[in-house]
């Protein structure tokens, strides 16, 4: 059994302060980011939106040390990331990160099991042993247990997608962050994805969702939305669904992290 998070709440996971992103496309620029502020506290759930050009991928970029500020100051869980090397961004993103993406981005050939057990491989500060086990520990919390073997092409979207979950919690992350993680799906496997969300959140898991669907707003806990580089709203999610009892409410079964899930 995996040990619930237990976080230091009085220090933002996330703290970035006064960020500004200018891109430079021959002549021109192109001003990204304009003076964004944001503090996220650990066990949050914050979904953040906006329509294209909004700020809200190239915020996600640097939340996941993906990109660099032009401008600002970026701390993750207390380490100032603006001026770290490539290499201390990429052991940063490593140790502290998890990423879920909307394309899912597994290895086509690699069974399940393996693709979840790339981060730790990659991992050099030598903290994991039994990378093989730590993988199969990761699949059955996401409910795959029983499909650590199978390739990509023989899972389904929404089970591809708890795979990619799966390898972004396999290093125990002080941070998820998930970009447009249901765009691929449907309705009622974007449910189920939601369903692992919350209860990961609910086991002390701070969740970062850049999402354009409303309807997968209403299962975070706090809304940022964003417009030409800015956070134009930032509030706390009214009258926030259960996805577990939407789930079921669809006749569909909850599958993993049964006793959070099944709570109202």
């Amino acid at each position: 059994m995996t040990d619930t998070v237990v976080p230091d709440a009085t220090r933002p996971v996330i703290d970035v302060s006064d960020v500004t992103k200018i891109y430079e496309m021959g002549v021109n620029k192109v001003l990204a980011l304009r003076g964004v502020n944001l503090k996220v506290f650990p066990g949050e759930l914050l979904a953040v939106m906006g329509s294209s050009g909004s700020g809200k991928s190239t915020l996600m970029n640097i939340l996941g040390c993906l990109d660099v500020p032009t401008a600002g100051r970026y701390t993750l869980d207390g380490v100032r990331v603006d001026g770290l090397s490539r290499n201390a961004l990429a052991d940063l993103r490593n140790q502290k990160l998890g990423f879920v993406f909307q394309g899912f981005n597994l290895l086509p050939r690699t069974s399940a099991i393996e693709n979840v057990e790339l981060p730790l491989i990659y991992d050099r500060s030598g903290r994991w042993k039994d990378t093989r086990a730590l993988a199969g520990e990761a699949l059955g919390r996401v409910g795959l247990g029983e499909r650590l073997h199978h390739q990509p092409s023989e899972l389904s979207g929404g089970q591809q997608q708890r795979v990619a979950i799966a390898r972004a919690l396999v290093n125990h992350p002080t941070l998820l962050l998930a970009d447009e993680p249901t765009g691929n799906l449907d309705s009622r496997t974007t449910v189920g994805v939601m369903v692992l969300f919350q209860a990961l959140n609910d086991q002390g898991i701070t969740i970062v969702i850049v999402t354009h669907e409303p309807e997968v707003s209403r299962y975070a806990k706090r809304i940022v939305e964003m417009r030409d580089g800015r956070i134009i709203h930032d509030h706390p999610v009214e009258d926030r669904q259960n996805a577990a009892a939407d789930l079921k409410a669809l006749g569909d079964e909850v599958i993993g992290f049964p006793a959070e899930a099944s709570a109202a």
